[in-house]
């Protein structure tokens, strides 16, 4: 391959190459450590976007390279045609922080999302349900059942006609709740906090009350927890997280959960669990994947998680995460300062401006500091777990001078 140095030669290169999918910003990675990031001019960003919320260690972990490494050294593939250990301690570790149910590994939080679709749709079988709901402003992956589960018009954009069997419903009250559901209904997919339309948090209460009313009327209780599982907001889901003071009742327990993202700290790997009531649902030959749950994604996972809970790393970032808040919010709706609004907890932080998210990002990556914008006027900030008090200053005397400029 060719060697380009110049950056405007490369993003040129990559509209001859590659599929131009995504909205880019002009910058051209070299290489990252820790919180930080250096293009190929040598110029250091601190990064809060996170690789949008996957780097939970950081840059060049020690633990996720010595994981790489060994496993590497011994077997990185092998078909799920035979057991290996790295597979079984990872499932472990989650059911674990989860509660009693079984996991499938995949590649990634669309078909995490995936198998829990068809969780869904082999339970309701029996009955003739087939119906799926999600909420408005939600994501859920973009592949076609992925958008179609998605709650954003501009996701399902020209990709019509969307797959049958999946509606969106309003984020209203608990009546509204009951008048969306349908003799076809048979499951519920809910992020407890919507990430990519703006860090969106869900009342515990009300996802308490959803949770009883599905359980009441034999309809699945999934939750998305791609973007916010994995000690972002302090513990290992969000879910827990905001339903914290009666997580030990069976009843509240979700059927199903997706992750990604963080799980293996910059690794590819997705799993979706579910809970032992069903469990079995997808029994020999009705699911697969080549690559999921592959030694060497597993082994990786593994580390990353024993390096969290060594480190207290979810108490860690929801304290540096909630004081970044507090701090920021002084500006909230203050006259000449840009922030109308700011959401979230621990290490998922949304940030509402007077200017659009996209133009916000491209003006903090001049002052050094990569977010990751949302839709709207959003920005996310998606720090590392173990992200300094020192960084999280960085970057709040970043936004504040930012905050307080005239664009």
């Amino acid at each position: 391959m060719q060697e380009f140095n110049a950056v405007q030669q490369v993003i040129e290169e990559y509209k001859i190459n590659i599929v131009p999918s995504y909205r880019k910003f002009p910058v051209v990675v070299d290489h990252a450590e820790g919180s930080y990031l250096w293009d190929t001019d040598g110029k250091r960003y601190l990064d809060f976007t996170g690789g949008i919320a996957v780097n939970v260690l950081g840059h060049a972990h020690l633990a996720t390279r010595n994981a790489l490494a060994q496993q590497a050294a011994k077997i990185i593939h092998c078909s799920n045609l035979f057991y290996h250990l790295p597979a079984l301690k990872l499932a472990q570790k989650i059911v674990g922080h989860i509660g009693r149910g079984k996991v499938f590994f995949s590649n990634s939080g669309a078909e995490a999302n995936e198998c829990l679709f068809k969780v869904a749709r082999r339970y309701g079988e029996k009955t003739g349900r087939f119906e799926i709901l999600s909420f408005e402003d939600s994501f859920h992956g973009r592949t076609l059942a992925g958008i179609a589960a998605t709650g954003q018009h501009k996701v399902k954009k020209d990709f019509g006609p969307l797959c049958p069997g999946f509606r969106t419903i309003v984020k209203g009250d608990v009546k509204d709740f009951l008048n969306s559901l349908s003799d076809n209904t048979v499951a519920l997919i809910v992020e407890p906090i919507q990430g990519e339309s703006g860090i969106h948090i869900f009342s515990p209460g009300y996802l308490l009350e959803i949770r009883r009313i599905c359980k009441e009327r034999d309809i699945l209780f999934f939750i998305d927890e791609i973007q916010s599982g994995i000690w972002r907001t302090g513990h290992f889901l969000a879910w827990q997280s905001l339903v914290s003071t009666v997580i030990e009742k069976q009843s509240v327990f979700p059927d199903g959960v997706s992750l990604a993202k963080g799980l293996g700290g910059g690794f590819p790997i997705g799993v979706s669990w579910i809970s032992e009531s069903y469990s079995d649902i997808l029994e020999e030959g009705s699911h697969g994947s080549t690559f999921g749950g592959s030694p060497l994604a597993c082994a990786v996972a593994l580390a990353v998680i024993e390096e969290i809970e060594k480190n207290d790393l979810g108490r860690h970032v929801f304290e540096i995460g909630n004081y970044l808040l507090c701090s920021l919010k002084i500006f909230e709706n203050k006259p000449n300062s840009l922030l109308k609004e700011i959401r979230g907890i621990g290490g998922m932080i949304g940030l509402e401006l007077a200017v659009p998210s996209f133009n916000a990002a491209e003006n903090l990556i001049k002052k050094g500091l990569l977010v990751a914008p949302a839709s709207g006027n959003t920005i996310r900030l998606l720090p590392p777990l173990n992200v300094s008090l020192e960084e999280a200053e960085e970057a709040r005397n970043i936004l504040e001078d930012f905050l307080l400029s005239k664009l």
